[in-house]
């Protein structure tokens, strides 16, 4: 009962912050490593083996989430969430819960952090690989949604094209406002 937690989304300039936590599978998933370190492909195959044969769960803390909070707390916030919907789909509370970074959540569970936890701890790969596929799967969605951000490929980040269309077209609903680059816009007007 070790859960792994990674979250994704803490630097963009839009969307939510996404952790999940996982119980990896008897056996483990062959190929785990910092979601950041495989291809879009390799993930994605991952994701499937991962989301098929382990446990898991996702939390969120939304712009609004993050804009009041601020993003540390709103990212803790997410993993909270996370870990508390895997405990509950469990029916038990975790022996440990590993986290990558070096601070934790203010939670009821034992748990330690671990700076590049993604890279050495499996559990917390797995974690890695389903928050940032399922963050990519919201931007892509968000970019549907709000065309001219390329968010489908920037994710939110701060790219040229992003910084571009947010002096051109403005901020959007799922823009934090909390962010500097974001937080320009209004002070313009």
């Amino acid at each position: 009962m070790i859960f792994g937690v990674d979250e994704a989304g803490r630097g963009p300039l839009a969307g939510p912050v996404v952790a999940a936590a996982v119980l990896l599978c008897d056996g483990g998933i062959a190929g785990l490593d910092d979601s950041k370190k495989l291809s879009a492909s390799r993930r994605a195959v991952l994701e499937q083996d991962i989301k098929t044969r382990c446990r898991w769960a996702v939390g969120l803390a939304d712009v609004g989430e993050i804009d009041r909070l601020n993003i540390l707390k709103a990212t803790m916030l997410a993993m909270t969430r996370a870990v508390d919907a895997l405990a509950q789909t469990l029916g038990r509370d975790p022996v440990i819960v590993l986290v990558d970074g070096n601070r934790l959540p203010l939670w009821r569970y034992p748990a330690r952090a671990i700076v590049g936890g993604d890279a050495l701890e499996p559990c917390i790969s797995a974690a890695s690989i389903i928050a940032k596929e399922h963050r990519d799967r919201l931007m892509r969605a968000a970019d549907v949604a709000h065309p001219g951000y390329g968010w489908a490929s920037n994710k939110g980040y701060g790219s040229a094209a992003h910084l571009a269309a947010l002096r051109t077209l403005g901020p959007t609903p799922l823009h934090r406002q909390s962010f500097a680059p974001v937080a320009q816009h209004f002070l313009q007007l």
